[in-house]
């Protein structure tokens, strides 16, 4: 493959530009805009370094993915609210949380305007990327269309790592 793309490049005129172009995006590796739209919640690589731990880091800034089945949320049922594990912004009710069997906490949809949805077409296909509205942090993927019987159609698949759970009867703490 290396060989074809090296050929393509020296064969096109455009060679010039990809030389130059400091983020070059291959169609089939993809890229998400989040990492380049601005949220009102801010802070460089080294605060995000130091508020969160390497884990956390991984999911919300490189945008990365958990185990599945490993997550302390995926069968957490108790009645709260769930927010950004960077910012604190609050993100689910629990009482759209679902038992979805995928190996991650599954929501049938977010508060209104604390989540952004992005196209991600990394590893080569095509999902919609979700990210908190707030600080930017990738939360996970929604996927539409698979039949569980929620009222929206959707499932949020959220890795547990991106957020903190609001205990209601325990006042909001965790």
């Amino acid at each position: 493959m290396r060989r074809a793309l090296s050929t393509f490049l020296r064969s096109t005129p455009v060679r010039a530009t990809l030389r130059t172009t400091p983020a070059i995006t291959l169609p089939f590796m993809g890229s998400s805009p989040s990492s380049t739209m601005s949220y009102p919640h801010q802070k460089s690589e080294s605060e995000w370094r130091a508020v969160l731990s390497p884990e956390q880091f991984r999911i919300l800034r490189e945008k990365g993915t958990e185990r599945p089945g490993t997550g302390e949320y995926d069968k957490k049922m108790d009645p709260g609210v769930y927010t950004c594990a960077g910012c604190d912004a609050p993100l689910y009710k629990s009482t759209t949380k679902f038992s979805s069997g995928c190996g991650w906490p599954a929501f049938f949809e977010g508060i209104e305007g604390a989540i952004v949805r992005h196209e991600d077409n990394a590893w080569g296909m095509r999902r919609t990327e979700i990210v908190c509205a707030n600080c930017g942090g990738h939360l996970g993927h929604v996927f539409k269309g698979e039949g569980y019987k929620t009222p929206t159609d959707e499932r949020h698949c959220v890795n547990s790592v991106s957020l903190k759970f609001k205990d209601e009867s325990a006042g909001g703490e965790e």
